[in-house]
């Protein structure tokens, strides 16, 4: 679990996030929404210490990151696997190579046993037989599974991901969205998704959290979340055309 506590940022003198918290539970997907420029990415980059905050706490199993000394704060990267908006993978690099690189960073594995997590990995995104191609062999959906398997490589207790179906087709980002899902679950990771996408919120927003103006406007699961009478989060999310069906569902069958 992460516990995110009273924390503020600001920039310049302008303040981006305003005394937000929440928790984060394991074995659940849980997604920041919020238009752009809310402070959903901010409040992202502040959970992983890409930012520094100006106040408040970010509680990793009961060490505080904001005051973590930078050794163990580097124990902590160790167990956080991150997926990238534009997947973010080394374009001169092999899907092995790739998947590798972390083990290569922070492990002493051997090649084999590298190899045969690689694989492992690989297996559990749904590919096969990819190794020795190039990222720009690759369809979006399968740069964004190969980058799928690098964050889960080093079998992290958390995973952060950044607007994941960035670029996908509907049909694409399901799958993704129903991996990152699955793993979470099967490996009880706390996984924080960054998303503006309402489908993605309907389909695997087990704990979605509302961020406007730099305020926690709204906390809740996607049972909940068309029920919900909060003005900017109606705003927000029956701008999609997904989600209008879906009220216009609802409507009927309550009538």
């Amino acid at each position: 679990m992460i516990s995110v506590k009273n924390i503020s940022k600001s920039f310049s003198g302008e303040k981006v996030l305003h005394n937000i918290s929440v928790e984060f539970e394991p074995g659940k997907t849980n997604l920041i929404i919020g238009k752009s420029g809310s402070g959903k990415t901010v409040l992202l980059k502040s959970i992983i210490g890409l930012h520094e905050v100006d106040e408040g706490s970010i509680i990793y199993k009961d060490i505080d990151l904001v005051t973590m000394p930078q050794k163990q704060r580097s124990v902590l990267r160790k167990e956080m696997g991150m997926l990238f908006q534009g997947s973010a993978l080394f374009d001169s690099l092999t899907v092995e190579e790739n998947i590798r690189f972390p083990l290569d960073m922070f492990t002493s594995m051997s090649d084999k046993e590298k190899l045969d997590r690689v694989n492992f990995c690989l297996n559990r995104v749904n590919l096969n037989k990819v190794n020795h191609l190039f990222p720009a062999e690759l369809s979006g959906g399968m740069q964004k599974r190969v980058a799928i398997a690098r964050a889960i490589v080093l079998n992290p207790k958390y995973l952060f991901c950044d607007e994941p179906n960035s670029g996908l087709d509907p049909k694409t980002a399901l799958v993704i969205d129903k991996l990152i899902c699955d793993i979470t679950e099967e490996y009880h990771i706390t996984t924080i998704v960054n998303t503006h996408d309402m489908n993605s919120v309907m389909e695997i927003g087990e704990k979605v959290i509302f961020i406007h103006q730099g305020h926690k406007c709204w906390e809740g699961s996607n049972d909940e979340i068309l029920k919900s009478d909060h003005k900017e989060l109606n705003d927000f999310i029956f701008a999609s055309s997904f989600a209008k069906k879906m009220k216009s569902s609802i409507d009927q069958a309550s009538s």
